[in-house]
């Protein structure tokens, strides 16, 4: 599987949340993780953090943050100029697939932990 340095917006140290599992499962495949949550912690051996940091070579962002809250991440994201970003469900928002358009930045409407799981990560 290609290396997708990925970085997980909306992360959580709760072992419920997806975003948790997200970080658990793309780690056990190997790949790069830098997250960003509401609190600061640690999901296995990723940090998350509470500031919006100018990660570098950002392929992926994985988006756990319903669509309300996206809004005040919308120029973060397209200041990461990520080659895509993944709307897991409950994330689905056209307001921002018009902003990664422009930006052309690829919107993918899947779930992390699927694509993973089949091979199409």
């Amino acid at each position: 599987m290609k290396q997708r340095k990925t970085l997980v917006l909306g992360a959580s140290t709760n072992p419920s949340r997806y975003s948790y599992m997200a970080i658990t499962r793309l780690r056990s495949f190997g790949q790069p993780v830098v997250a960003v949550g509401r609190k600061e912690g640690e999901v296995d051996d990723v940090s998350i953090t509470t500031e919006l940091k100018p990660f570098e070579n950002i392929d992926t962002i994985t988006l756990y943050l319903n669509p309300m809250n996206q809004k005040e991440y919308y120029d973060y994201i397209v200041s990461m100029n990520p080659k895509r970003v993944i709307f897991n469900p409950g994330t689905e928002n056209p307001e921002l697939y018009a902003l990664l358009k422009k930006a052309n930045i690829e919107i993918d409407v899947a779930c992390t932990l699927v694509l993973l799981s089949t091979n199409q990560y």
